[in-house]
């Protein structure tokens, strides 16, 4: 058995305006304030403010690597004076991000994901699921539905202020103009995903 320290995977998900990029950069300005060494990655499709930085939706941000292919990862996350390592919209990665993220936590690294658990389309988005059944902890944020006011749990998509088609294209990146938070009874899609079958790896 090997002595050597484990690292540790949290996930912060929830649908769009929930506060998961806010809660992120929080913890990784406290590790910052300890001293630690910290690295952040974004997905390079993710160009809606900057691309440099993870922001969030109040304007809180912090530095970070926007990443074409995950391999780029690796050079940065294993360095001996890296401890702690941010990812943002996590769900616009491919699933080469899993094996990558393992690999650090393996290496001793604490890892954190933020990322929407949900896409347009109330399925499971990307890698996130498999992310959250790994996690040591998961942080599943609610945002405040626009219709209602209720706790929010999905990300609705509006094309010409109607809902999108659930035959829509699954990724497109925007902000308010094209999302809004809404609560399952608000949220509207005219198919809904099918969970009868699941799907084993």
């Amino acid at each position: 058995m090997s002595s050597k320290k484990k690292g540790s995977l949290e996930v912060i998900c929830g649908p769009m305006f929930s506060g998961k990029s806010e809660e992120l950069i929080r913890r990784l300005r406290r590790a910052t304030i300890a001293q630690q060494g910290v690295v952040v990655f974004k997905p390079s499709i993710d160009n809606r403010h900057s691309t440099e930085h993870i922001v969030s939706h109040n304007g809180s941000r912090i530095s970070a690597f926007a990443i074409h292919d995950t391999s780029e990862i690796i050079e940065y996350g294993m360095r001996d004076d890296v401890h702690v390592i941010g990812f943002d919209e996590t769900q616009f990665f491919d699933n080469s991000i899993v094996p990558v993220i393992c690999t650090l936590v393996e290496a001793g690294k604490r890892v954190i994901v933020g990322g929407l658990d949900l896409d347009f389309r109330g399925a499971p988005f990307g890698s996130m699921p498999l992310l959250m059944a790994i996690a040591n902890q998961v942080t599943k944020l609610q945002a405040i539905c626009t219709i209602c006011g209720n706790d929010a749990n999905f990300t609705q998509r509006l094309v010409d202020g109607q809902a999108a088609r659930h035959d829509d294209p699954i990724i497109l990146v925007g902000a308010q103009e094209a999302y809004q938070a809404r609560c399952r009874q608000c949220y509207v899609i005219d198919k809904y995903p099918s969970f009868h079958q699941a799907t084993i790896l």
